[in-house]
């Protein structure tokens, strides 16, 4: 709970993370939110990205993840899978949202062993969806054994819990939806009348805000 916190108080400092009611945010699905994530700041600021990265050395360490290759997912995840493989001296591959449309049609850019342990790095999780199009890749290409997805946030939105449970695949993420709405509060990121408010959009985005 403390390196949540911590990595909170980090994607709110810097605005990597911004919360606002009226106006709320609308992504490109056209869901109305209180929160918009924007990870892709974090490798700005080179004292924040290390911490990241060392976090995510003691995910790995404290839940004893064995694997061969580190698979970023594109466009965001590709330079922490890069940062991340670049620490532990491991091979590392991307994955595309989709197969290329022309040459040999691949999905997964890099080579890997037939059957490599595959660790996924994410920046952001929301439904999950693209998560399990990276896995499903990796499996596809490579006949690779998925041993879980890395991620800096996650929305924990109810999709994404079934997506990866569906799947059984594992997900450690840093931070997570609900740390950061006590988190901001408690620093005054977010007015306490507000709270109640943020957090049910977590419970129903569809209908938030109608």
């Amino acid at each position: 709970m403390e390196r949540a916190k911590q990595v909170a108080k980090i994607l709110l400092r810097i605005k990597a993370v911004k919360l606002s009611i009226n106006p709320s945010f609308t992504y490109s699905s056209g869901i109305k939110s209180p929160i918009y994530c924007d990870n892709r700041l974090i490798p700005s600021y080179p004292e924040e990205r290390e911490k990241i990265i060392s976090a995510w050395e003691e995910v790995i360490k404290e839940n004893n993840i064995e694997f061969d290759v580190i698979a970023g997912t594109a466009t965001a995840g590709i330079p922490w899978a890069s940062f991340l493989a670049y620490k532990l001296n491991k091979p590392m591959v991307y994955v595309r949202s989709k197969p290329k449309g022309h040459g040999a049609g691949k999905q997964v850019e890099g080579t890997m062993h037939s059957g490599s342990r595959v660790l996924i790095v994410k920046d952001l999780i929301s439904t999950g969806g693209s998560s399990l199009s990276s896995a499903q890749a990796c499996q596809r290409e490579h006949q690779a054994e998925i041993v879980g997805v890395l991620a800096i946030f996650n929305y924990q939105l109810k999709k994404s819990v079934q997506q990866f449970k569906e799947n059984n695949i594992s997900l450690f993420a840093l931070s997570n939806f609900s740390t950061l709405v006590d988190v901001a509060t408690e620093n005054n990121f977010l007015p306490p009348e507000d709270k109640a408010n943020v957090l049910a959009w977590n419970h129903d985005p569809h209908n938030w805000g109608q």
